[in-house]
């Protein structure tokens, strides 16, 4: 069957569904499924995200060089009461507080880990970024593949529905044999059990065919069932490829051995960042603050104030007798200048009234610090050894994966070729059992040979016919294997 024929085949089959509803149907090339696919998938989308955290990462890491700033406050209240230390009383009839702070400080640490963690990011962000890639290229294989799967199971009704009408016109034939008399009823029996088996046949190869098709929507990424025809031409064309070209191709695209370099960088960074652990640390910070602290009532205030003038007057009365007894009198203070007064009154009054932003400015404080570790458990020698290990790890994993696609790739390539020449092989099988079905009508109708070896003559056809629609895809699908090794399209 040529590619026209398919072609027009496919697009009869979907011509009732297209006619309830042209504006759902999808004429999608191979092209447009994959970057459908690159867009709708989940799992893609959901593998893409991670190239946003990676992103922030790298810029957690240069943030964290910077100085980090904090701004805290807060209030409180004590109630009234005595006020006591231990055993001893500070006050009583104390009245209730209001309190309120706050604290402004900038703080600063840096060490070697802080110092390699922007490249460390950066390194892993490479490793997100390649995973990405390889999660893209086996989308783009697995589209391929289901993309194929319809196109085969779309060839392969096709060839069931040339089947029936192969069976069909068998068994008018036979009849007609029949009615002149030169074959028997059962020829005839025979045909009909042809027609239903192709008939059986054609509902399997449609529902095959459904199936291929809403494998394909899943892949893209797309819900329900709805109509799709695929648009690209696929050519049998003998392989060409150097196979060295492609295994230098390879080593550059492959998305696997790509993701296994880019954790060799990173291993490599988380050495560096281990080995930082017997570098000092320096820390520093700067900070300002201040509160309010008012009284619930003024009067427990006004009173201890008033209480102090009355012990400074007591006071100045006592010096002023002790000067008057010496025998050299000395001059007296006039304590009546000491008294409590209103303006004092007023200032309790003002200064009480601080809450909750009337703040008192502590002084400000700044401090730096060198620390140098020396022993720490053993903890930095398990850790950069730990690192060693993994970075070694990944070197091996890339020469795996360096032997692996060097394999996988000369296999593909041969498979290519043999899928190329068994293609070759079978399209002249199948020219030769047409010729032979051909012949077998031909003498079936002048009686030649019985009803049955023209069976066995289109039952060789289908096989063969079959046979040569397997190869086509065989060969198809060793390009795209081989096209998955290498990382790129080779279409």
């Amino acid at each position: 069957m040529n590619t026209i024929r398919r072609l027009s085949f496919i697009a009869l089959l979907f011509a009732p569904l297209a006619a309830a509803g042209q504006q759902d149907t999808l004429r999608l090339s191979l092209e447009q499924a994959l970057e459908l696919a690159r867009t709708t998938n989940p799992a893609i989308r959901a593998t893409r995200n991670d190239e946003a955290v990676a992103d922030w990462d790298v810029r957690q890491a240069y943030g964290s060089l910077l100085p980090s700033a904090s701004v805290g406050g807060g209030v409180s209240w004590q109630g009234a009461g005595e006020q006591r230390l231990g055993s001893l009383t500070l006050a009583q009839n104390q009245p209730a507080y209001y309190i309120s702070s706050y604290d402004v400080g900038l703080t600063f640490h840096l060490d070697g880990s802080k110092l390699l963690a922007p490249a460390a990011a950066r390194a892993r962000r490479s490793v997100t970024a390649a995973q990405i890639r390889a999660a893209e290229v086996s989308l783009d294989a697995a589209v391929t593949r289901a993309y194929l799967e319809m196109l085969r199971r779309a060839d392969g009704e096709t060839l069931t529905r040339q089947q029936l009408e192969r069976a069909r016109f068998n068994l008018r034939l036979a009849q007609g044999q029949q009615e002149v008399g030169t074959v028997t009823p059962l020829d005839v029996r025979q045909a009909e059990v042809q027609v239903g088996r192709a008939e059986v046949g054609v509902l399997q190869a449609t529902n095959a065919l459904n199936t291929a098709r809403l494998r394909l929507l899943q892949q893209i990424g797309m819900e329900g069932d709805r109509p799709l025809v695929p648009t690209t031409v696929f050519q049998l064309e003998e392989p060409t490829w150097d196979q060295d070209a492609l295994l230098t191709r390879a080593f550059e695209r492959n998305p696997t051995l790509a993701a296994r370099l880019a954790a060799v960088d990173a291993g490599r960074v988380q050495v560096k960042q281990a080995r930082s652990a017997y570098l000092p640390s320096l820390s520093a910070r700067a900070g300002l603050s201040g509160f309010t602290r008012q009284a619930s009532s003024t009067e427990s205030l006004i009173t201890s104030a008033q209480s102090s003038v009355a012990q400074q007057v007591a006071s100045c009365v006592t010096v002023n007798e002790l000067y008057a007894r010496l025998a050299d009198p000395l001059p007296t203070r006039d304590c009546t200048a000491i008294r409590f007064t209103d303006e004092q009154r007023n200032a309790i009054i003002t200064q009480n009234s601080s809450f909750p932003f009337s703040f008192t400015g502590q002084p400000p404080s700044a401090s730096l610090s060198l620390s140098l570790p020396i022993f720490q458990g053993l903890g930095r020698e398990r850790q950069l050894e730990a690192a060693k290990v993994q970075r070694e790890d990944a070197d091996l994993q890339v020469r795996e994966q360096r032997i692996a696609v060097t394999a996988d790739l000369t296999i593909a390539l041969r498979t290519v070729s043999t899928a190329y020449q068994s293609a070759s092989l079978e399209a002249r099988n199948r020219s030769v059992a047409d010729e032979q079905l051909r012949l077998a009508g031909e003498r079936y109708r002048v009686g030649a040979i019985s009803f049955v070896d023209l069976v066995d003559a289109e039952t060789v056809k289908a096989e063969a016919d079959q046979a040569w629609v397997n190869s086509i895809y065989a060969y198809h699908d060793a390009v795209a294997q081989l096209e998955s090794v290498v990382g790129e399209s080779l279409r």
